[in-house]
């Protein structure tokens, strides 16, 4: 049976450069569905014209990206009869028709698997585009144990197999992106990478992405943990300094202090970083046995630090909390406080 090609463009207040990108999208066999995102009159006459290349669905207000993208989702869920592969693209001009064929050909070839098409950040790239990106690989990475190279491209492909898993995804607007990428991580779906050109018109002008509330969103689940670890570590270092003060010792201190600055953690993550809907003993063997596992690497580093290379001890106790704080994230997000149903990608 042919596998139908659709194209998925989610649009609010589009360039002039969306119009010869859907009749070339036409002219390599693609259907278009663009969901007009609350664009406002202003821009109705440009869409009668778009109307006249694609379907349209139109939202009376500006919801966000991630709402567009669910709602061409649901409509092609409803009304495409499958097999089919769908290619999201943004409408500034900034992705190529033919890099939209080479992963909508990469989707066809592997529809169990999310396809990105990879931007080779080569040339002139505008610094907050490269710096942005930069940094959420590196969340990424932290979050997920996975490695993605443009984790911020919205040129993505994937067959109908993972609509269902696409419609439960949260976020409104650019955080809907990531968590995609997050939560198809967690589930054990591939994620494929096809290298695509590197375009950007007048520095990237026409995107409407805002560099802190939407930064914020996106990263918001290790900034909870850092906020949650931050307190742990607050209570743990005011009663190390404070015991460390009574007994001249180190190595009690440290894990004294370490006991009850856990249970804190433990709280904090459970309720409120990872909301994790796993049993209060099972969270609590895991987690403990985790903490323990930690209090032993990290009196080691401590003893190094203190003893052997003679490193103030409120120093060594700053260089050790800072080294374990990754290893403890990546744990306690894949195992301790993992949602039901979520495995680690491979």
């Amino acid at each position: 049976m042919k596998i139908k090609k659709l194209a998925l463009i989610p649009a609010y207040m589009p360039t002039q450069a969306m119009l010869p990108m859907l009749d070339e999208l036409k002219e390599n066999g693609f259907e278009s569905i663009v969901v007009n995102d609350g664009s406002g009159n202003v821009f109705d006459d440009f869409f009668e014209k778009v109307r006249e290349k694609a379907f349209v669905i139109d939202h009376p207000a500006n919801f966000g990206k991630g709402v567009a993208l669910r709602t061409g989702l649901t409509y092609i869920s409803g009304h495409i009869v499958t097999p089919y592969v769908v290619v999201t693209l943004d409408t500034d001009g900034q992705h190529l028709v033919s890099d939209a064929v080479k992963v909508c050909e990469r989707a066809m070839e592997c529809p169990d698997a999310l396809v990105l098409g990879c931007r080779e950040f080569d040339g002139k790239v505008p610094l907050k585009s490269k710096f942005g990106n930069g940094i959420t690989k590196v969340v990424y990475r932290l979050a997920t144990g996975v490695s993605v190279s443009d984790t911020q491209t919205g040129l993505r492909g994937f067959s109908d197999r993972l609509i269902k898993r696409l419609l439960a995804i949260e976020g409104d607007r650019y955080e809907y992106e990531t968590n995609m990428l997050m939560s198809l991580a967690r589930d054990g779906c591939r994620i494929l990478e096809v290298p695509i050109k590197t375009i950007y018109i007048d520095d990237n002008s026409s995107s409407h992405f805002d560099p802190i509330k939407d930064s914020v969103k996106i990263y918001k689940e290790i900034l909870k943990f850092s906020a949650s670890s931050l307190a742990g570590f607050g209570a743990d270092y005011l009663l190390y300094i404070l015991l460390s003060i009574f007994t001249g010792s180190a190595v009690i201190s440290n894990i004294t202090a370490r006991v009850f600055s856990s249970a804190l953690n433990f709280t904090l993550n459970r309720k409120f970083v990872f909301k994790s809907q796993k049993s209060l003993a099972a969270s609590a063997l895991q987690y403990f046995a985790l903490a323990a596992c930690i209090l032993a690497a990290n009196t080691m580093l401590l003893m190094l630090l203190t003893a052997r290379l003679s490193v103030n001890i409120y120093l060594a106790k700053i260089i050790v909390e800072c080294t374990m704080f990754i290893f403890s994230f990546l744990a306690q997000k894949s195992f301790v406080f993992a949602k039901k149903g979520e495995k680690k990608n491979a």
